[in-house]
């Protein structure tokens, strides 16, 4: 018969292999923002200029850093959700992630319970440095 603890690491083991398995249902992946804009122009008769109202626009922007610098592109409404979709990807990706982390997490807290402690060192030699190195 199986103790408590090896029956919680084996439900980790099935919550892991189970989120583990949505990535790779996972598509394409994004980082970014996504901005709707109005805009002025550069004619200096257009009545965008006398009236904000009357800005141009709506237009998608989406900004990332992409090799640390900081990237914008103009989206139209067609790679805008896809945009979506690939960022909601990564915001998905991260979550499993973070997730994966917290099940091992937990499991080698429990393993290194079952486990016999590792034996104490006295004074100086326990944090791993000579007397002259100390």
């Amino acid at each position: 018969m199986p103790t408590s603890s090896g029956r919680q690491i084996e439900r980790l083991r099935e919550r892991f292999e189970h989120q583990a398995q949505d990535l790779g249902r996972l598509s394409f992946l994004l980082k970014g923002s996504l901005l709707r804009r109005r805009k002025q122009c550069n004619s200096p008769g257009c009545a965008c200029h006398s009236d904000p109202t009357k800005w141009h626009g709506p237009y998608w922007q989406w900004t990332s850093k992409l090799k640390g610098k900081t990237v914008t592109r103009v989206l139209t409404e067609g790679q805008v959700r896809r945009y979506r979709a690939w960022m909601d990807n990564a915001r998905r990706f991260e979550a499993i992630v973070r997730e994966l982390h917290a099940i091992s997490t937990r499991a080698d807290q429990l393993l290194r319970a079952q486990e016999r402690p590792a034996p104490q060192l006295r004074g100086r030699a326990s944090s791993g440095l000579s007397r002259s190195q100390a």
